[in-house]
């Protein structure tokens, strides 16, 4: 059995103890008054609403005993999540309960939230959106929300002055898979269907501002701006610019939202104060360094050279574990942390060890038994390995099963339902706002 040299072992030691020394407190650089971040660490890290604080809301239709649809719920879904991106609100949990009428919300405080009056923040999510559609698109100011994308804010002008539809006058807004006539290729596109009255007032304005852009903006926040192709007469018309068919799904969603016939009402919330998650935060840390200071001591006491390389690795592993979730790597996004998670931290100090324990021991016993210390190595990995083996496959299943139920996939999560699903660990999601510069009107032709 050929030994590693020793330089070799110093050198992945030195190179595991600066990989976990940087993936802990990141490499930073300073210019000026501003800090640069080279590398991002624990610091960096996305804290979940359990540690930051945050609200926790269950909004339910006010319709007085009519039950809402499936539509209208996630047009309620749907306007909630563009109003919490409008506010820099990216790391949040919505989920809708079909059964029983429910949306249920959970989402951090703002950065720069100041009164932390659940109240207030529920108040803006739940108010009665005001969809338009407006002449032009001009507008006061454009932000940038969290995936890069412009938003553009508040109209001006003839188009703050020109109102030509509002939600009322929408019938429904679906998204529609179409096909291409010239090359086949399917496409997607936002078919619209308008009441007597908005029909009307549509022809009208398609006919004076053909080749124009009619708006659309929800409260004051433009989320489409279609440029009129052809004048819509029968209030039958397709908003159309190369959508997939998650930005079409989207965009109908929205439309929805502003023409709801139903007021959202707040049935219960709680709140997570960040002076309560800071101190939590805190306490996990101390856990955490306590842990990893006693599984030390005990592989070093009873392993010796053994349990020192053991510390080496787990020194590893914990630093893996940290650069996963802060975006220590270029190519992977930050994950938000929740207490859950750093629990899993540091209960995986303790079972980090294991397999290092079961083959230490393994072979301590064939040392005892006269063999030499190269034999005693190579039949002590031999019989552990597959006890080790089957531990690791026993968790990945577990952790698999985990995510299916629990994670973004949600296969499995039919069996819980989605009030079990808003107790799991925080989810990370995103509302693309589906605005295009090439989108266009057009009347619903027969096929």
């Amino acid at each position: 059995m050929k030994r590693v040299g020793k330089p070799v072992f110093f050198i992945v030691a030195l190179l595991i103890l600066v990989f976990t020394y940087t993936s802990l407190f990141g490499v930073h650089g300073q210019n000026g008054d501003n800090t640069i971040t080279y590398i991002k660490g624990a610091s960096d890290i996305r804290w979940g609403i359990d540690i930051n604080g945050g609200v926790e809301a269950t909004f339910s239709p006010d319709t007085e005993g009519v039950k809402a649809t499936e539509d209208q719920l996630n047009s309620a879904k749907a306007i909630i999540e563009l109003r919490m991106v409008n506010q820099n609100i990216t790391d949040y949990e919505l989920y809708v309960d079909y059964n029983q009428d429910h949306i249920i919300v959970r989402f951090p405080w703002k950065n720069d939230e100041t009164t932390f009056d659940p109240e207030a923040a529920i108040e803006e999510l739940s108010a009665t959106a005001m969809l338009t559609f407006r002449e032009g698109n001009e507008y006061a100011t454009q932000e940038t929300d969290a995936d890069g994308n412009p938003v553009y804010k508040t109209p001006t002008g003839t188009t703050a002055d020109t109102v030509i539809l509002e939600g009322s006058d929408v019938k429904k807004a679906e998204a529609q898979m179409i096909q291409d006539p010239t090359t086949g290729a399917t496409e997607y596109e936002v078919g619209l269907e308008l009441s007597d009255e908005g029909a009307q007032k549509f022809a009208e304005a398609t006919e004076r501002l053909q080749g124009q852009i009619i708006s659309i903006w929800m409260d004051d926040v433009m989320i489409s701006y279609p440029t009129v192709n052809a004048v819509i007469s029968d209030g039958k018309c397709s908003i159309t610019g190369g959508f997939t068919a998650a930005e079409a799904s989207d965009l109908a969603n929205k439309i929805n939202a502003g023409a709801l016939p139903f007021k959202l009402v707040t049935t219960n919330f709680s709140t997570v104060s960040p002076t309560l998650g800071a101190s939590a935060l805190n306490a996990m840390e101390i856990a955490g360094i306590i842990g990893f200071i006693l599984v030390c001591l005990i592989m070093l006491i009873v392993y010796r050279l053994p349990g020192f390389v053991a510390i080496i690795a787990l020194l590893g592993q914990i630093g893996l574990c940290f650069a996963a979730v802060s975006g220590y790597f270029p190519f992977l996004n930050s994950f938000t942390m929740t207490l859950p998670g750093i629990a899993g931290i540091i209960l995986s100090i303790g079972m980090g060890v294991d397999a290092n324990v079961i083959t230490a021991t393994r072979i301590k016993e064939e040392v005892n038994s006269g063999k030499t210390l190269d034999g005693a190595i190579q039949k002590g990995n031999a019989n552990s390995f597959w006890a080790i083996f089957d531990g690791n496959i026993t968790t990945i299943m577990v952790a698999l099963i985990l995510m299916m139920v629990f994670g973004p996939t949600n296969i499995l999560s039919w069996i819980f339902g989605p009030l079990r699903r808003v107790l799991s660990i925080p989810l990370v999601t995103r509302c693309w706002l589906a605005t295009s510069a090439t989108s266009s009107w057009a009347s619903v032709l027969p096929a």
